[in-house]
């Protein structure tokens, strides 16, 4: 592939030069599109959306008409954030793709017909099949799967009502062909994972109400029939990643019955993943992990935090090098982790790429104080070292303060430990890693209580605080930005960024009533007080970030140094902002409004504060983002203008998803959603409306009814680094 890229960039060289410097030439004729090579146009033409190429640039002329059904366009398409595409649009490119495409992508495209999916009929030279999110049941996946013999790879949702009897005798022998499956799993079932005896990738996601005593009865009755248990003979990768609940609990232990028995002899690849502090206890982990060492092919592991212990997880990485290794919230893990990765306890450890140490402290950080506990600037350092080709690191829910005073001589800042990831493109950091130490004045106000200034509001008046600037930050707050520079000095190139201070949680619940937060957040600590628009300011250095997720930073004061940093990052396309500054009033909204102006390239906002007031004066800042597609508003008490909404709607035309969870009664909510619909759904198909009090009762109810791949990308707050694979497009 890179020989191939330089040939055509030598080419293209070769025609510019000639094009544009030979002065005969430029004096008589004129370079145009048509002048340029076949190679180079399709090197064009791989970067516009499958849409435009079969609906619009193939119409321009002869020659790229042929150019745009170019099989190497064509072979593998995908549809997935195509919003504007209705079922009428999709059935006429179905029916241009059909005999060329071999894989194809429908993930998350919820606003399509089942008519329109049963068009996929059409393509069946088709190996791989996305249809994660669509309206699918499983007569209509019979259908489907009969027409589709080459079938290899499928993804679908398990929703209410399925039942595998129905599938056809053809469709089961396509079921058996797979190797690989990702299941969305809506409803307790085992879907059609007992048809599909060749696999050898599964992906499940769980994501089922929990109905407590039905849910659990239900999934009880899927042991009734050995015939129907899975048996995974030629498995090499099992995903699994949970919502909250008893029922998806339950449901995945039965998926992992036989591992009880026999732990496939292929498995290289085992991430699952289950919130909350207390995971079902699994016995057969043990045995697993025994397993995956003795083999010495394992490339990926995550493990809930009760299924593994340190000898455990010795056994499974001696002699592997894996490439993806969660321990998210297993502080138990914690020495055997560094031990291995530092000790030769894995046999390469230049292989790995992600590492997600969420949580890994000893202990839970609202219970700790003790200085062990802490990241050790050292320690990082040795890791970085080792595992050099480490591109995502996720460290949230850990924590670090520095001290200059009693930090051991020659030991540097945690910023300069983790300035030596050369390679790394996406980082997760707790708040307090980014401070340089108290000052006296946070020394103070840890001993009594909490200052105006820790809430986010101005100190005492004093001379000069009228005429506040940017750079004046560093000395209203007290802190400096050394550590953070020497991060940003050695990773010039991250691309997706998370600072999260100890003991943020979002208000916005999944499965259970919004419960009121505190106004000072448990956990939080001093040494992340101390990080405010200075810091932020610093990070304008970040030319190619493109997302930024900044929550609970209650020393921000005015927001100023979000303003400086979106001036400078220019390709930012997803800002997530929560809990900024005091949470008892909105104290950066003049700074917002700013920022917003500036995010020309932005696509997705999700904001979150208690006290946001989405009043005309916002929704025309936001009208200058003018490429958003999604937005999330989250505030307790917040207010909302549903005039400006709407004129806001009007004028952004590539906004699909409005998703606002705020103050204000049911009937106005309710209003401005029918309002919303009415007037913009038969333009854009894909749109989805969501605007519902934060506090109401049946919030969860109305969250289920969320198109999934919403809720998980923006909607729910949720790190994005390090984490096991999503159920993507294929």
């Amino acid at each position: 592939m890179s020989g191939t890229l330089t040939s055509v960039s030598e080419d293209m060289d070769r025609q510019i030069v000639q094009a544009v410097c030979d002065e005969d030439t430029m004096s008589s004729t004129s370079v145009g599109m048509s002048d340029l090579s076949d190679e180079i146009l399709l090197c064009i033409l791989r970067h516009v959306t499958v849409c435009d190429l079969l609906l619009n640039v193939a119409n321009v002329c002869h020659k790229l008409q042929m150019l745009c059904h170019d099989k190497t366009l064509l072979t593998h398409v995908s549809l997935s954030e195509e919003y504007l595409a209705d079922d009428q649009l999709v059935r006429k490119i179905l029916k241009q793709l059909a005999n060329h495409v071999q894989s194809l992508s429908l993930n998350g495209c919820y606003w399509l017909s089942g008519s329109t999916l049963d068009q996929l009929a059409r393509c069946r030279a088709v190996t791989h099949l996305d249809v994660t999110g669509c309206r699918l049941t499983s007569i209509r996946l019979s259908r489907l799967l009969s027409s589709l013999s080459s079938l290899r790879s499928l993804a679908f949702d398990v929703t209410a009502g399925f039942n595998s009897a129905q599938l056809s005798s053809e469709a089961v022998g396509s079921l058996s062909r797979l190797s690989e499956l990702r299941q969305t799993l809506l409803t307790p079932s085992y879907g059609v994972v007992p048809c599909c005896a060749q696999l050898r990738k599964l992906m499940l996601q769980f994501d089922i109400s929990d109905v407590t005593r039905e849910g659990v009865g239900v999934c009880c009755q899927l042991m009734v029939g050995q015939s129907s248990v899975p048996h995974y003979q030629q498995l090499e990768e099992f995903t699994a990643r949970l919502a909250p609940g008893e029922v998806n609990q339950t449901l995945l232990l039965l998926y992992l019955a036989v591992f009880s028995v026999h732990v496939p002899k292929r498995l290289r690849v085992f991430l699952v993943s289950i919130p909350g502090p207390n995971p079902a206890h699994w016995p057969a982990a043990p045995s697993l992990a025994q397993s995956l060492g003795q083999r010495g092919e394992l490339e990926a592991l995550q493990l809930p935090r009760s299924w593994l212990d340190s000898l455990s997880l010795k056994r499974a990485l001696e002699g592997n090098s894996p490439k993806h290794l969660s321990f998210s919230r297993c502080p138990s893990l914690w020495p055997q982790v560094f031990q291995s990765l530092l000790e030769g306890g894995v046999r390469d450890a230049k292989l790995l790429t992600s590492l997600n140490l969420s949580g890994i402290n000893q202990v839970l950080y609202s219970e700790c104080r003790n200085v062990e506990d802490h990241l050790v600037p050292g320690t990082m350092s040795r890791l970085a070292v080792g595992c050099s080709n480490i591109k995502q690191l996720n460290l949230m829910h850990t924590h670090y303060h520095h001290e200059h005073s009693s930090a051991p001589a020659g030991e540097t800042h945690l910023c300069g430990s983790l300035a030596k990831f050369r390679h790394l493109r996406s980082l997760t950091l707790p708040a307090c890693a980014l401070s340089d130490g108290l000052n006296s004045h946070h020394i103070s106000t840890n001993n009594t209580s909490p200052s105006p200034l820790f809430l986010g509001l101005k100190k005492v008046p004093r001379v000069g605080i009228q005429n506040h600037k940017a750079d004046s930050e560093s000395s209203l707050s007290g802190d400096t930005t050394s550590g953070l520079a020497q991060l940003l000095a050695g990773c010039p190139f991250l691309e997706t960024l998370e600072l999260i201070g100890p003991g943020f949680v979002s208000t916005l619940p999944r499965l259970e009533p919004c419960a009121r937060a505190s106004v000072e957040p448990r956990g939080m600590c001093a040494w992340a007080r101390g990080v405010g628009d200075a810091h932020l300011a610093a990070l304008e250095a970040l030319l190619r970030l493109r997302r930024l997720t900044l929550a609970g930073l209650p020393g921000v004061l005015r927001g100023t140094g979000l303003v400086q940093l979106v001036r400078q990052c220019k390709e930012l396309q997803v800002l997530s902002l929560a809990n900024m500054g005091s949470l008892k009033t909105m104290n950066y909204t003049p700074a917002l409004l700013d920022t917003l102006k500036q995010c020309t390239q932005l696509q997705e906002l999700r904001l979150e504060q208690p006290h946001l007031n989405a009043n005309a004066s916002f929704f025309e800042a936001l009208s200058s983002c003018s490429r958003l597609r999604r937005l999330c508003l989250i505030s307790r008490s917040g207010t909302f203008d549903p005039s400006a909404t709407e004129t806001f709607m009007e004028g952004c035309c590539h906004v699909v998803m409005c998703h606002m969870f705020m103050g204000g009664t049911l009937v106005a909510c309710r209003t401005l959603q029918k309002a919303l619909l009415e007037r913009f759904s038969a333009e854009r198909s894909a749109l989805s409306v969501v605007i519902y009090p934060l506090q109401h009762e049946d919030l969860p109810s109305v969250i289920r009814d969320i198109p999934l791949t919403l809720l998980d990308r923006i909607t729910l707050f949720q790190s994005h680094v390090a984490q096991p694979p999503h159920l993507s497009p294929l």
